[in-house]
């Protein structure tokens, strides 16, 4: 079992796979910067006034406990119970950044793969038998 499990490992599937996880971590670290970093902030300030989409949720319950201003982790530190619509939104921004770019990276690795060539297609069977056939008639 253990050689059949060594034998797995080392199949050029298994490293490609682990590779690709490994870049694609680093790739989505990359991303989400972007978004927290660069995007977001832009997006506050087209909206007004600098709005900080990270520190914006919904309280649900104890609003007692929550004052205006408050940042999310405040929020959630003082036991409200909240929405964090921000958070979501940012995510669902990484995703969609992180989805067009995985995009445009495997059609550009198509272009790159070039298509196997056929092979030229031989006789099929009827052709063979047909031949057969002939032959057949011609001997005597």
């Amino acid at each position: 079992m253990i050689k059949d499990f060594k034998a797995f490992l080392n199949q050029g599937n298994v490293m490609g796979l682990a590779v690709g996880v490994i870049i694609g971590a680093a790739f989505g670290t990359i991303v989400k910067s972007l978004t927290d970093d660069v995007l977001m902030p832009f997006i506050g300030f087209v909206t007004g006034g600098g709005v900080d989409f990270t520190n914006q949720y919904l309280v649900l319950s104890g609003g007692d406990k929550v004052t205006a201003g408050m940042t999310l982790a405040a929020a959630k530190a003082t036991g409200a119970n909240v929405m964090a619509l921000g958070s979501f939104v940012t995510a669902v921004i990484n995703f969609i950044l992180l989805a067009f770019v995985v995009f445009l990276l495997v059609r550009q690795a198509a272009k790159f793969i070039k298509p196997a060539e056929e092979a030229p297609a031989g006789p099929t069977e009827i052709d063979i038998l047909t031949e057969i056939r002939d032959e057949l008639r011609k001997k005597p």
